[in-house]
């Protein structure tokens, strides 16, 4: 008699628990998890907007006569594009892309569209990912990404090297987004450890936007290579949060928000310092910017703030409840607010009338700044004992770990 008058205390205690959990899903948002970080700069995320109207243009068939441009356009010449290749020309290995020489801020600029719906052979790369199967460098990384980045590199290398051979003062930048962000995130990798095909010995003439990201890397690579790749996420976007397989996501289309809350309560329940020491655990690369411009219980969108760090724990561990999380994945939407998000840092900063010398200093100030950061992230993610972290002394010019990783040929895979 007595258990069954515990049965519907037990009841109660269960629905009051789940309530609560619910409760707090719905009120989290994405501003939490970068509340505090810093504020990015101008100079920093000045990049970011133009770069994605030239991904935005790898969509376009006729440059000259652009079907699909933002308002105000491209701000591109189609005159300095040097390569363009299309879905026939890659052969389904990877996305098309193109390599824009932008003589106006002295660079080369290797841009990757993102998943085309209509094309298989974008699917087939995505959800090539056998996680954690793969090792690169000393961790984990996305399988079919990898494949596809090395295809890319092999192709391209002897162009790569000739345009950086004819202009020495150019940074060599790769941009994409979404497949193509996940793709020129191991680009930019495979780049790194093959300097010498390229002709470069510094390693800060690479940078490296991905845009709205799919998780391609381990933890341990996401954090050392912040100081190359810069992953940019608007708001509450799924797909740099989604730690399960990708090839449930895409069968679940049809009832996305279903595996979306079944994968908030997984994450929910697994223990934060669990994934942490997951070496196969894949996360979202580089240093992050998030744009935030919506808050909670409020209605519409506020002026964009964009927040900068190179977290190592509470790296978008969770997925928000949302219905913006597909549409702020859209590349659209993330150069509109990026935009709008720079010029208010403009208009904020005035940092058009300042002195060319003066700005000089601000970008010396800003990469010190970036270097102690990164160095602060190595140091914290030894101390949270990440798998295959690596200190800053031991870390020093990247020698040792460039000995000991793999180029695009001889990465290691643990099938």
């Amino acid at each position: 008699m007595s258990i069954a008058c515990c049965c519907p205390v037990l009841e109660c205690v269960y629905c009051l628990a789940c309530a609560r959990w619910a409760w707090q899903k719905c009120l989290y948002t994405a501003g939490h998890e970068s509340e505090h970080w810093g504020l990015a700069t101008v100079e920093e995320f000045e990049p970011v907007p133009r770069l994605c109207r030239l991904i935005l243009a790898v969509y376009e068939d006729d440059l000259h006569n652009p079907l699909w441009a933002p308002p105000g356009g491209y701000g591109i010449n189609p005159d300095w594009v040097f390569l363009r290749r299309n879905d026939q020309e890659t052969e389904g290995r990877a996305p098309p892309y193109m390599i824009y020489l932008d003589h106006e801020n002295a660079d080369i600029v290797f841009a990757v569209r993102g998943l085309n719906l209509a094309k298989e052979s974008d699917y087939a790369v995505l959800l090539d990912n056998k996680l954690g199967q793969t090792k690169f460098d000393g961790g984990y990384v996305h399988n079919g990404l990898l494949k596809a980045a090395e295809w890319v590199f092999d192709a391209e290398c002897e162009v790569l090297r000739e345009l950086l051979k004819k202009n020495p003062s150019y940074t060599l930048t790769f941009a994409g987004h979404s497949l193509g962000a996940g793709l020129v995130a191991l680009l930019v990798m495979v780049a790194v450890q093959n300097r010498s095909k390229l002709g470069i010995t510094e390693r800060n003439r690479f940078r490296c936007y991905a845009i709205a990201p799919a998780r391609c890397m381990s933890l341990n690579l996401a954090v050392r290579y912040a100081d190359v790749i810069n992953s940019v996420v608007l708001q509450d976007d799924f797909l740099p949060r989604t730690t399960t397989a990708l090839e449930d996501v895409f069968k679940s289309l049809f009832c996305l928000p279903c595996l979306l809350c079944l994968m908030c309560l997984k994450d929910t329940c697994t223990m934060e310092e669990k994934m942490l020491k997951d070496p196969r655990r894949l996360y979202a690369p580089g240093r992050l910017y998030h744009i935030v411009e919506r808050r909670p219980c409020r209605i519409g969108r506020f002026p964009p703030v964009v927040r900068t760090a190179v977290p190592v724990d509470g790296r978008f561990e969770h997925i928000v409840l949302s219905c913006n999380a597909t549409s702020d994945h859209a590349i659209i939407w993330i150069e509109r607010e990026s935009q709008r998000a720079l010029d208010l840092m403009v208009e904020k900063d005035g940092v058009m009338r300042v002195p060319a010398k003066q700005k000089m200093v601000r970008h010396v100030s800003l990469a010190r700044e970036h270097s102690e950061e990164h160095k602060a992230a190595l140091q914290r993610a030894v101390a949270l004992d990440i798998p295959q972290a690596y200190s800053p002394s031991t870390y020093g010019t990247f020698h040792e770990m460039e000995g000991a990783g793999s180029s695009g040929g001889s990465s290691e895979r643990g099938f």
